[in-house]
C-alpha cells in the first residue's frame, strides 16, 4: 500500500481526493491538513511515500513547504499552474493533477508512485526555493464554513468583518454570523492585507464595507458598516491611527 498524505487549503477537495484515493484499494491515507504549516510539522515527523501537493495557497506555497523539508516525498501535484514549472518536477520524478481530479487520471499517477517507489529520490529543494520565491502567496478568496454535516462556503469579497468570540471565530455576512476554522492570527496571515484589516484584537474588518468613524461615549472610535444590520464595531486605542491611514484619512 501506498502511503500518502494531502496539502490543500480548501476543505472539499481534500475530502474528494481522499475519498477517491480510498476507493482505489491503493493507497493509505496516512494524513492530510488544510494547513500548510501544519503540515509541514507532519511531514518533518512522519514518513509517507507520496504527497499530494496545491501549490498556490495562502501562508507557505506548496514550494515553500518542500524546500522547507530534508527528505520531501514524491509529489504530485493537484493543481494547475505554469507548464515550465509543472515539466521542472516531471523531470524530477513527480507528477501533477488538474483539478477536478479524476479517477482515471488518477489512477495513472498511482502507476509512476508505485514504478518509483524505493527508488533514490531526487533533491527538489533547490527547484522548490526558486519557484517559491516567484510565486507570491495567493490571499484567501474562499472560506469553509461547518456545522454539523453541512459545509458552506462563503466568498471572502462579501465578509463584512469576523470576531472572535467564546474561542470561536466567526465570519459575518449580511449580519449572519458562520463559524470559521482559523483564528484571527491566520486569518492575519491569510487574508489579502489590502481589504481586511486587524481594529481589535477580536475583529478583523473589510474596508471595503467600512461606511464611518465616528467617536465613542467612552472616548474611543467606532467604525460604523454598510451592511443590511448597519454593523458598529469598537477600535482598540492603538490601532486607530492605522486604520485611518490604510482608510486613507
Amino acid at each position: 500500500m501506498i502511503r500518502a498524505y494531502i496539502v490543500d487549503d480548501e476543505r472539499l477537495a481534500v475530502q474528494r481526493l481522499a475519498r477517491l484515493l480510498n476507493e482505489s484499494s491503493r493507497v493509505e491515507v496516512a494524513g492530510s491538513s488544510c494547513d500548510a504549516v501544519d503540515a509541514l510539522e507532519y511531514l518533518r515527523a512522519n514518513q509517507v511515500d507520496v504527497l499530494f501537493l496545491d501549490i498556490q495557497m495562502p501562508g507557505l506555497t506548496g514550494f515553500d513547504l518542500l524546500a522547507a523539508l530534508d527528505r520531501p516525498p514524491l509529489v504530485v501535484f493537484t493543481t494547475a499552474y505554469d507548464a515550465y514549472a509543472l515539466n521542472a518536477f516531471d523531470s524530477a520524478a513527480v507528477d501533477y493533477l488538474l483539478k477536478p481530479i479524476e479517477p482515471e487520471r488518477l489512477a495513472r499517477a498511482l502507476d509512476k508512485v508505485e514504478r518509483l517507489a524505493g527508488r533514490p529520490r531526487p533533491d527538489v529543494r533547490a527547484l522548490a526555493r526558486e519557484l517559491a520565491a516567484q510565486l507570491a502567496p495567493v490571499p484567501l478568496q474562499r472560506i469553509a464554513s461547518r456545522v454539523g454535516e453541512r459545509t458552506t462556503l462563503l466568498d471572502v469579497s462579501r465578509i463584512t468583518h469576523f470576531v472572535a468570540r467564546d474561542k470561536l471565530t466567526f465570519a459575518v455576512v449580511g449580519g449572519r454570523e458562520h463559524i470559521v476554522d482559523p483564528t484571527l492570527a491566520q486569518l492575519e496571515q491569510r487574508l489579502d492585507s489590502r481589504r481586511f484589516i486587524r481594529i481589535h484584537r477580536s475583529t478583523i474588518v473589510n474596508a471595503a464595507f467600512v461606511q464611518e468613524l465616528y467617536p465613542a461615549v467612552d472616548g474611543g472610535v467606532l467604525v460604523k458598516l454598510k451592511d443590511d444590520a448597519k454593523s458598529e464595531l469598537s477600535v482598540a486605542r492603538d490601532r486607530v491611527r492605522e486604520l485611518k491611514q490604510r482608510l486613507g484619512i
